[in-house]
C-alpha cells in the first residue's frame, strides 16, 4: 500500500494507482476540503442497504475521508465496484489498513459488513485533526492502542507487526496528554497519528483479539462510539490475558514506560471521561447477551485463548 504524508501528496499518489475518476465518500463538512484533485462523484450518505448504489458512481477508484465510519464506507464501495480505496484519515482509528468493514445505519447501528477492499493507498494530514473534539481524539486514539496491545499476542502476531505495535504504543503514550493538554499543537497531533499508523501497520500484519471483541459486541448492539467501547475493553483485556501471555503484556507495558499496562490504559482512557460502562447507557441485565456475542466474535477465537461467556461476563462486570 502506498503511504504518504502531506495532503498535497493525493494527486501523485491517484496517479500512481491510475485513479482518474474517483469517487469522494466523506461527511458533508468534509466533502468541502480542498483535496487538490478532480472527483468524478461524492457520497455523503450513511448507508444501511445503498453500498450496491454508491459503488455505482466509484468510477475507477474510492477517496474515503474521514474516521472509521467513512473509511469502512470507501473500504465497502471498494469491495462492491473492485477497485481501489485511497484513504484520508482524520482520526486514529487505523480502519485504512484493514481489508475487512462495518457498516452502521444512521443510528451508529451495526448493520452487516465483510472483507475484500482493495487498499491501495492512504495519506496522512495532521492538520485534518486539529479540529477532533477530546472525546474522539481519545476514543479513538486508545482504538488504535488496542490495536498495538493486540498485535502483540494474538494468534499470528509476528516480529515485524510487534516493532509497530510497540513503536505505536510508545507514541501513542507518550503524546495522547500532550494533544488533550494543547489539542491545536500540530507537531503533537502529527505524532499521534504516526503513533496510530504504526498501530495500524500492526493490526494489518495481525489480527484483533478479545478486547476488540467485547467493544464491537457493546458497539453493534447498542451503536456506541467504537473508540470509546475500546478505551474501556482494554484493560479488562490485559488483565485477561497478563497470564496467557506476559511477555506480550510485558513488553506493550514498557513501551508505556509502566508496569501496569492496564492501569495506564484506564488513566489514558480517562483523559476522554471514559470510566465505565453504565455511562453509556448499558443495561446490566443485558451483559450476559453482550458476553455471548463478543464470545463468538474472530477477535476473541484469536485470542491466546478464547474466554468463555461467562469470562467475558465478569470481564464486563469489572467495567460497569
Amino acid at each position: 500500500m502506498i503511504v504518504r504524508w502531506g495532503l498535497a501528496e493525493l494527486p501523485a499518489v491517484l496517479a500512481e494507482l491510475g485513479i482518474d475518476q474517483p469517487l469522494l465518500v466523506a461527511s458533508e463538512r468534509l466533502a468541502a476540503t480542498n483535496l487538490g484533485v478532480h472527483t468524478a462523484a461524492r457520497w455523503t450518505e450513511v448507508p444501511s442497504d445503498q453500498v450496491p448504489a454508491a459503488a455505482e458512481h466509484a468510477g475507477d477508484g474510492v477517496i474515503a475521508v474521514g474516521g472509521g465510519s467513512a473509511i469502512d464506507l470507501g473500504k465497502a464501495i471498494s469491495a462492491e465496484a473492485d477497485v481501489p480505496v485511497v484513504s484520508v484519515p482524520t482520526t486514529y482509528s487505523g480502519a485504512e489498513w484493514t481489508t475487512f468493514y462495518g457498516i452502521r445505519d444512521p443510528e451508529r447501528r451495526m448493520r452487516g459488513g465483510g472483507a475484500g477492499a482493495h487498499l491501495g493507498g492512504v495519506v496522512y494530514e495532521p492538520e485534518l485533526t486539529l479540529s477532533l473534539p477530546r472525546a474522539e481524539t481519545v476514543g479513538t486514539a486508545l482504538n488504535a492502542l488496542a490495536h498495538s496491545a493486540e498485535a502483540l499476542y494474538v494468534e499470528g502476531h509476528n516480529p515485524e507487526a510487534d516493532e509497530h505495535a510497540l513503536t505505536g504504543a510508545r507514541l501513542i503514550g507518550e503524546w495522547l496528554p500532550h494533544v488533550v493538554d494543547a489539542p491545536q499543537d500540530l507537531e503533537g497531533r502529527t505524532k499521534l497519528l504516526e503513533g496510530a499508523m504504526h498501530s495500524g501497520m500492526a493490526l494489518g500484519g495481525s489480527m484483533l483479539a478479545l478486547g476488540h471483541a467485547i467493544a464491537q459486541a457493546l458497539g453493534g448492539r447498542y451503536g456506541l462510539p467504537h473508540g470509546a467501547m475500546n478505551a474501556l475493553s482494554l484493560p479488562a483485556a490485559l488483565r485477561f490475558n497478563a497470564e496467557l501471555a506476559p511477555d506480550a503484556v510485558r513488553r506493550f507495558g514498557e513501551a508505556l514506560g509502566t508496569d501496569d499496562p492496564a492501569a495506564k490504559v484506564e488513566e489514558l482512557a480517562r483523559l476522554g471521561g471514559f470510566e465505565c460502562l453504565r455511562d453509556f447507557g448499558v443495561p446490566e441485565e443485558e451483559l450476559a447477551e453482550v458476553a455471548e456475542a463478543a464470545a463468538g466474535r474472530a477477535g476473541n477465537q484469536a485470542n491466546p485463548k478464547p474466554a468463555t461467556s461467562s469470562e467475558i461476563h465478569s470481564l464486563l462486570q469489572s467495567i460497569y
